[in-house]
């Protein structure tokens, strides 16, 4: 059983799932969100502890680090959750307008929130866990990792750079003890394909694009920690995103070319 675990972007989606979820199995569980009433209302369900946390800055997820160890317990699992995609804009793949913040580059966003955040995390956990000999490492990414998101270059570039840092991680760290996962999930009814939290529902979601199969984010959650704990690497939540990737690899222009008709029909 997990005795500590951190989830950052704990307040809402999978995030809050994940929280309810090793609650559930035991765990006191430190709800991290930038949202810090969204943490404290997860944090008050479960009975576990809030934390207003920019994951981006990477003196605050140490300080936060410190504090859990210090005040709570060794963090046995840190779940590197949060994330953000913002569409692209007028001018496609390359556009820089939009962010967090009207002034911010979506492409810095990106980067900061999607990738540095869990090298960040990674730093401030992993010389505890190898001195005391183990200890889970949980990042989550995207099937946009894997594959490519339609419509948003920044969010599929830095998924794939989570999935490329995520593989380093458990080259290096597999030998000593710490298990590392990363989670690749394609549709999920969460704020960030447009569907609002507590939502039942397993349609719409993009605008009404069509979906390949929504999952509930507690459905998600149940499949991220039970693999996770089995010591699974990649952890595909959708399985149908297994043949996609072998279809993806075994003709990479003949996917390229689907992938073309594929946003020709979105933008009918």
């Amino acid at each position: 059983m997990i005795s500590v675990a951190v989830v950052t972007g704990g307040g809402h989606g999978i995030g809050r799932a994940l929280c309810r979820r090793l609650a559930r199995d035991g765990a006191k569980v430190v709800v991290a969100d930038i949202e810090a009433d969204a943490a404290a209302k997860v944090a008050t369900e479960i009975g576990g502890v809030a934390r207003q946390l920019d994951v981006s800055d990477e003196s605050a997820l140490n300080l936060l680090v410190e504090e859990v160890e210090s005040t709570i317990g060794p963090i046995e699992m840190f779940i590197s959750n949060a994330g953000v995609g913002f569409g692209d804009g007028r001018s496609g793949a390359v556009s820089a307008e939009g962010g967090m913040h009207a002034i911010d580059d979506r492409w810095s966003a990106c980067w900061n929130v999607n990738v540095m955040a869990q090298v960040y995390a990674a730093r401030a956990v992993i010389p505890r866990m190898l001195q005391r000999g183990g200890g889970y490492i949980i990042n989550t990414a995207s099937a946009a990792g894997l594959l490519s998101q339609i419509g948003d270059a920044a969010y599929s570039a830095t998924k794939h750079a989570s999935v490329g840092f995520t593989e380093s991680l458990a080259i290096n760290y597999g030998d000593d003890g710490i298990k590392v996962s990363v989670v690749c999930p394609q549709a999920v009814a969460t704020r960030m394909i447009g569907m609002e939290d507590d939502s039942n529902a397993t349609e719409g979601g993009f605008g009404g694009n069509e979906v390949d199969g929504i999952l509930q984010a507690d459905v998600v959650a149940d499949i991220i920690v039970d693999q996770a704990l089995e010591g699974r690497f990649m952890i595909l939540t959708h399985p149908q995103v297994a043949t996609y990737i072998q279809r993806k690899t075994g003709d990479y222009d003949r996917w390229i070319a689907g992938m073309r008709k594929f946003r020709r029909s979105l933008a009918k």
